[in-house]
């Protein structure tokens, strides 16, 4: 009897697997996709379903943030089977932590997470994939692999960007840079700035000074203050987000500087964002850093209603904005 029922559970997993690979595409050649996929959810209903959504973010402090939940929430109304809820760790990893386990109780059928620092959302996000629930991660990594798919850009190759427009258009005979650097156990944290060490490698350019300020623009101000003062030769500041990049404005205009040329990275297209910053020449460039809550409810859609596979990665674009063309690529993401 056991060698039948194991047979039988064979050809069910056999036929469950065909189902899943029929339904849809997996979308395995999609730009900025990886060559892995997730698989469809477990809790895919079709079109009759109703979904519970949790949205965990890291905080709320950062204009960034509150423009991702923004965009889930504009998003996922468009979804009628959707039913998302919010929750905003203040920058608090154990709060975080506690948020995604009342999710967890609530019987989600889905969790959309922006962590706070990687290490210590890994457990609590393995934890949710553990039990079935699809996770997407967004903007920020956790470690391992134990999610369903992450959505953001590359913050590698932002900050190598970043690193080659300082080496090509504001220090083309190198100098000295200071960089304001985001929340240390955040992962763009590190490789926006591995990235920006990249642009500039073999170009004489040396950062003399960095400070960690959080993603937070009043800190940034602080921090910035205390690297000039330390370093007053500078000439150029690398600021890893827009708010902080605007404290840093006000430090180098406190300090003397206001000539001081400072990009920034985020770039929201909303009045008081980074776009707006370097139009008004308050910045000398931003980076366009997506917040993928548009992605993540299309990822979910997929996932819970058309019980398609989706990206274990997806990759969105950035784009460099200067005065030159500011203006223009405001316009374009206020169309879209």
């Amino acid at each position: 009897m056991s060698g039948i029922i194991r047979g039988g559970a064979v050809l069910a997993g056999l036929a469950l697997v065909s189902a899943v690979t029929a339904c849809g595409t997996t979308h395995e050649n999609a730009p900025g996709a990886s060559s892995g996929t997730a698989p469809a959810a477990k809790q895919c209903h079709g079109p009759s379903g109703k979904y519970k959504i949790g949205m965990s973010q890291a905080n709320l402090a950062e204009p960034y943030r509150v423009r991702m939940d923004d965009d889930v929430r504009k998003a996922a109304a468009g979804v009628p089977q959707f039913s998302v809820s919010y929750a905003d760790a203040a920058q608090d990893n154990a709060k975080q932590v506690e948020q995604v386990n009342t999710f967890l109780t609530q019987g989600i059928d889905l969790l959309i997470i922006s962590p706070n620092e990687a290490t210590p959302l890994t457990s609590v996000v393995k934890k949710a994939y553990d039990q079935g629930i699809p996770v997407l991660v967004l903007d920020r990594k956790v470690d391992g692999d134990g999610y369903t798919s992450f959505i953001g850009a590359d913050n590698v190759d932002i900050g190598r960007q970043a690193g080659k427009f300082f080496a090509e258009k504001l220090l083309p005979h190198g100098g000295k840079v200071v960089e304001v650097k985001g929340l240390a156990g955040s992962t763009p944290a590190k490789e926006r700035s591995d990235g920006f060490n990249q642009g500039i490698t073999d170009r004489n350019i040396t950062v003399v000074g960095s400070a960690d300020a959080d993603w937070l623009r009043d800190k940034g101000q602080q921090q910035a203050d205390a690297l000039l003062k330390a370093h007053p030769d500078a000439q150029a500041m690398f600021s890893e987000n827009d708010p902080m990049a605007e404290g840093a404005r006000i430090a180098a205009q406190n300090a003397g500087r206001a000539d001081l040329p400072i990009v920034g990275i985020d770039g929201l297209p909303v009045p008081e964002g980074g776009i707006k910053a370097v139009e008004a020449g308050r910045l000398s460039a931003t980076f366009i850093y997506p917040t993928g809550g548009k992605e993540a409810v299309a990822a979910a859609k997929k996932l819970l209603v058309d019980c398609q596979t989706v990206p274990k990665t997806q990759t969105l674009p950035t784009r460099l904005v200067t005065r030159d063309n500011a203006a223009q690529v405001y316009a374009e993401l206020n169309r879209s």
